[in-house]
């Protein structure tokens, strides 16, 4: 039932020109940031060549890659995850779908697993795009699947987060907006919080910069898979209480 729910939420976004849009677009942006941090590397290697041990080209080009990426998915998720429930909710047809046999649970796992399946279609072009470096330099393998296991939990505890939102309202604009608050509202308090601040440990993307950099830490993963459930099990909390109360 999950994979059917899945599927057709990918089928109704591939339907959509915005969604094409939308891949193209980023998919500008990335190249060019991409191409942008090539170009200033090879333009500083006079001066690393006198380094002992510089960096090598996967740190200076694509950590800072993954990163923009984090950054933009921040804000491209809400525009996706705002039309789970609420426009279902707007159209009046998410009392069909709850009256269905479908369980609440399999209703916001085929949800999510659906947009999380499709944002990994543009996650996946970053490796892409960076090991055509490998023709011509060493990687960072390491360094690669930190990022690329960071990047894919980080977009699932946006998509969980921006899922809830969705469910609390029938206006899809208004869950957009909610979500891109509370995700830019974590994000903001990370950065202007000081050094000892528990806020850090609330922010997404500071639990990304380990990953980032390359680390595969305990803790960071325990946060994200942490973070997703509670957010899951809200929403499936919210639909139940629709499906008893309507």
């Amino acid at each position: 039932m999950i994979r059917l729910i899945a599927m057709r939420e990918l089928r109704s976004l591939f339907a959509m020109p915005s969604t094409w849009f939308v891949l193209a677009v980023l998919q500008f942006i990335f190249a060019w940031f991409f191409l942008a941090r090539l170009e200033a590397f090879l333009e500083i290697q006079p001066q690393l060549a006198e380094i002992a041990n510089p960096p090598g080209v996967t740190i200076t080009v694509a950590a800072p890659l993954f990163n923009t990426a984090a950054l933009l998915l921040m804000m491209l998720v809400p525009m996706f995850t705002m039309r789970l429930i609420a426009e279902e909710r707007r159209n009046q047809t998410l009392a069909l779908l709850l009256s269905s046999p479908l369980s609440d649970t399999h209703i916001v796992l085929g949800k999510f697993f659906g947009l999380l399946l499709f944002l990994l279609t543009l996650i996946i072009s970053l490796p892409l795009m960076i090991y055509t470096l490998a023709l011509g330099t060493h990687l960072d393998g390491g360094l690669l699947l930190g990022n690329s296991i960071g990047l894919v939990l980080l977009t699932a505890s946006y998509i969980a987060l921006g899922l809830y939102i969705s469910s609390l309202t029938t206006q899809p604009i208004i869950a957009a907006i909610g979500a891109l608050a509370v995700l830019a509202g974590l994000w903001l308090a990370d950065i202007g919080a000081p050094a000892d601040s528990p806020w850090h440990q609330f922010s997404p993307l500071y639990h990304f910069q380990n990953f980032n950099a390359g680390l595969l830490d305990s803790t960071d993963t325990a946060f994200f898979i942490l973070f997703t459930a509670v957010f899951l099990a809200l929403t499936v909390k919210r639909l139940h209480n629709n499906r008893i109360y309507g």
